[in-house]
């Protein structure tokens, strides 16, 4: 779940925004004690996400709008499913609209495509796909939560959870080795090293290190293959660069452990979902 001091945060910092000025339409033309119902449809197959900050949307217009959730996050829907429901007032409905909507189409959007590349795994296959710190500043809890929504594994939080020795750092140190010397000597005891390797000759400089893990960059499927049969299961493989649907089914039968793809997060496409207002009568 998204944290709950994060899910206010964040709603209202993106109420403040688009209702800097307030509403002169919803003012100007609808009365102050008309009742609205608005169903959240999926105009295209999707994997429902959002639905906790879709509804703080309204919460936080309105605490007497009523939301009702319709299906489970991390469903599959098809198109023409109503996903949420909200009945109140129609100013507040209209209000929360876009933003509310903005949230749930951006996660649901995540959600969708990481379910496309878990579901290009082979059946059993022990492979994860995770995703990568490359997310929008600000909303990383919202759309990390959305990739595990779509079946996927988060990679590190923050630049404080894992130690994840960079091209730039081995640059910036002098090398793997004493990257590496360096790291053991100063990270907790609980902390695992991951090390960069660009090609063949550093993975086996990683390997003779002793580095529990080792992201392989932008590394062609042949390259992979070798470096799989040169690890022989000493240390863990991620695959990251280069990565598109395309390569996930011969990634995992290579036997890489990790695949870790920046596009779930930063290159998402929003899903079509559309709110339909209903005038129903006068507000209670």
């Amino acid at each position: 779940m998204i944290p709950r001091h994060l899910l206010d945060e964040v709603v209202r910092r993106a109420l403040d925004e688009d209702l800097a000025g307030g509403d002169v339409t919803t003012d100007s033309v609808v009365p102050p004690d008309a009742a609205a119902v608005g169903r959240a449809i999926a105009k295209s197959p999707l994997v429902a996400c959002g639905g906790d900050v879709f509804a703080r949307a309204f919460y936080a217009i309105d605490p007497g709008v009523r939301v009702e959730r319709l299906v489970d996050e991390g469903t599959r829907v098809d198109a023409g499913t109503e996903l949420w429901r909200v009945e109140g007032s129609a100013r507040s409905l209209l209000l929360a609209e876009r933003t509310a909507l903005n949230f749930a189409q951006r996660l649901s959007g995540i959600a969708s495509l990481t379910r496309r590349f878990v579901d290009a795994l082979p059946p059993g296959a022990r492979t994860r796909v995770a995703d990568t710190r490359k997310t929008t500043p600000g909303l990383r809890a919202f759309e990390r939560y959305a990739v595990r929504m779509g079946g996927g594994h988060n990679h590190r939080d923050s630049l404080g959870s894992a130690v994840m020795i960079k091209d730039n750092h081995i640059a910036a140190a002098g090398g793997i080795e004493p990257a590496v010397e360096r790291a053991r000597s100063r990270a907790p005891h609980t902390s695992r090293i991951e090390v960069e390797v660009t090609d063949l000759e550093q993975l086996d400089e990683a390997l003779r290190l002793g580095v529990e893990i080792i992201m392989l960059d932008n590394f062609d499927d042949a390259r992979t293959a070798e470096a799989v049969q040169r690890t022989a299961g000493r240390a863990l493989l991620e695959v990251s660069g280069n990565v598109g649907l395309d390569r996930v089914t011969r990634l995992a039968q290579l036997g890489v452990d990790v695949i870790s793809v920046g596009a779930l997060t930063h290159s998402a496409p929003a899903a079509d979902i559309s709110l339909a207002l209903e005038l129903i009568g006068v507000a209670g």
